[in-house]
């Protein structure tokens, strides 16, 4: 895997929109969090377009991505917000130049498209909090996201969950939204979890469509020959009035429950306040013991 050039001071990001539309007045806070490390940002084309829910057309949010992977003079790349639409414009974009000079693309939720069509372009990614939920991220998610990008060490530990599967483990880790990751099965975005570490999340789901979900990624294979499974948050998750009779956690050891590898739960990671930063399609080793869950870089 190739990982972009971290980032110095005086260096310019973009903003753009893939997905849902983003004002430069909702901004304000992530520029300013940016300019306090440093940073310069440079809004896209997108930024103030409304096209119904998302940041302009197709053809325009193509053209914006495009133009900031192609330009030089841009570091990294941060989408402003997720919700819905990536997927509709994955196949637009050339990706010669950005595999030639990659860069830092930035984001999470329906930014897993890009996130999992990166990742088989053999290109590391950063899953974080963007411009939309910089005001309401906690201190540990923007300073994971600084560290990231200026390539400083650090790591994730976080208290034990009483249905963790303890273990240890290492592996180059994938993933992000559950959602996105089952609705690119089939296609040449979805990732190969050989040997690897698998990092999943999701939002606003029936527990029957999470266990759906996780039933096509088990006969897709994902499970098959995966080192590690972390679940990061999975935020208000809904039942029918008649109960499912599973919780997500009794849901994913379930389907697990033939496979050998570790599984942590709770690992602040997601659609919460502490989404701290996971540089996706890099080496990591996973601990899942008693006392805590640690990822580090290795």
């Amino acid at each position: 895997m190739k990982t972009p050039a971290y980032l110095k001071k005086g260096d310019t990001v973009a903003m753009v929109c893939t997905a849902r539309s983003f004002s430069s007045e909702e901004a304000v806070q992530a520029v300013a969090l940016f300019e306090s490390w440093g940073l310069k940002i440079e809004f896209g084309a997108t930024i103030d377009v409304n096209a119904n829910q998302l940041g302009g057309t197709d053809e325009q949010r193509a053209a914006d991505l495009q133009r900031m992977m192609d330009n030089p003079n841009i570091k990294a790349i941060w989408i402003a917000r997720g919700g819905y639409g990536t997927v509709r414009i994955i196949d637009k974009l050339d990706f010669s130049k950005f595999i030639k000079n990659p860069k830092w693309v930035i984001g999470f939720s329906d930014i897993t498209v890009l996130h999992s069509h990166i990742h088989n372009l053999g290109i590391a990614t950063l899953h974080a909090i963007m411009p939309y939920s910089v005001p309401k991220a906690m201190i540990e998610a923007k300073e994971t996201l600084r560290q990231a990008l200026f390539n400083e060490d650090y790591e994730i530990k976080t208290l034990s969950n009483s249905s963790n599967k303890m273990g240890s483990t290492e592996g180059v880790l994938i993933g992000g939204n559950l959602s996105i990751i089952y609705s690119l099965l089939g296609s040449k975005s979805s990732v190969n979890t050989q040997n690897k570490i698998l990092y999943l999340e999701d939002l606003d789901e029936y527990l029957y469509h999470i266990d759906r979900m996780l039933y096509n990624l088990k006969r897709n294979g994902y499970f098959d020959d995966l080192n590690g499974l972390i679940i990061g948050g999975m935020t208000d998750m809904h039942d029918n009035q008649i109960p499912f009779g599973y919780n997500v956690q009794q849901i994913i050891l379930d389907i697990c429950k033939e496979y050998n590898f570790p599984i942590c739960f709770d690992f602040p990671a997601g659609h919460i306040p502490d989404n701290r930063a996971l540089k996706l399609g890099t080496k990591v080793s996973l601990q899942v013991s008693d006392e805590c869950t640690l990822l580090k870089y290795i």
